[in-house]
């Protein structure tokens, strides 16, 4: 495992003021796929807002470090998120959309190179997509709009992917495949990606690290087993959620 993409000091989220959280400690790594589940109202959100720079930190920090060989923070965004609005895009082609994650190489005029060209077709190929370039985006189902929005994180080409609930609005099927390639693109391209989810049997199956969020008490990062073993799911959530009849 590499050393840490991603690392709090202390950080304590809220909004206006409002404590949601305080004094996290964790550590997220390259190559890493991470699954944070939670309550409803614990901070997942809040907390993927401020790492990714949309909203302020009330105290504490925390750091980008590590990245990797290819990337430097001066010459690529840090972080990417991909957010769970449900987006309409009237006259938007999925090639317009995935354009858009390389909008901070473009030149002053917005232009697309030969290599941005190059990055949106590989983008879109990773999240199997190939051959929908100049198909309009809203005529997509809703796990194709899914990928499309992936492949707009990867044509950014960030160390560091966000996702907040990436699965909502998606089938069965659908939510098996995107966190099927949240976790190959981890490995392959050596990212950090950490995802907001209520995916609880998914994350426990694909994630390589658990964080688990507790209203106002904090949160522990570890494997699905050793969070099991500890039953630190029945404090999170105050039930035994895996024997929801006992």
């Amino acid at each position: 495992m590499c050393s840490a993409s991603i690392s709090t000091n202390n950080l304590t989220i809220g909004y206006d003021n409002h404590i949601v959280q305080r004094n996290l400690n964790f550590a997220l790594h390259n190559g890493e796929m991470v699954c944070m589940l939670g309550p409803n109202g614990c901070g997942k959100s809040t907390l993927l807002r401020t790492l990714a720079g949309l909203q302020p930190a009330i105290s504490g920090s925390y750091k980008i470090t590590n990245l990797p060989h290819q990337q430097t923070a001066s010459d690529a965004p840090s972080v990417a998120m991909v957010l769970t609005e449900r987006l309409s895009l009237e006259n938007t082609t999925v090639h317009d959309v995935v354009a858009m994650g390389r909008y901070p190489y473009t030149s002053f005029l917005g232009g697309l190179s030969v290599i941005d060209e190059q990055v949106i077709e590989q983008s879109l190929a990773e999240v199997g997509l190939s051959g929908t370039t100049h198909s309009f985006f809203n005529d997509h189902s809703d796990g194709e709009k899914q990928r499309t929005l992936i492949a707009k994180a990867l044509a950014q080409e960030s160390a560091i992917i966000l996702l907040d609930e990436p699965t909502a609005h998606l089938d069965l099927p659908n939510r098996i495949r995107i966190l099927q390639l949240l976790r190959r693109v981890a490995r392959e391209q050596h990212k950090t990606i950490l995802i907001s989810t209520h995916e609880l049997d998914l994350a426990i199956k694909l994630s390589d690290r658990i964080m688990l969020m507790t209203p106002q008490q904090g949160i522990q990062v570890d494997t699905p087993a050793n969070l099991r073993e500890q039953d630190a799911f029945t404090l999170a959530f105050g039930m035994d959620i895996f024997n929801p009849l006992d």
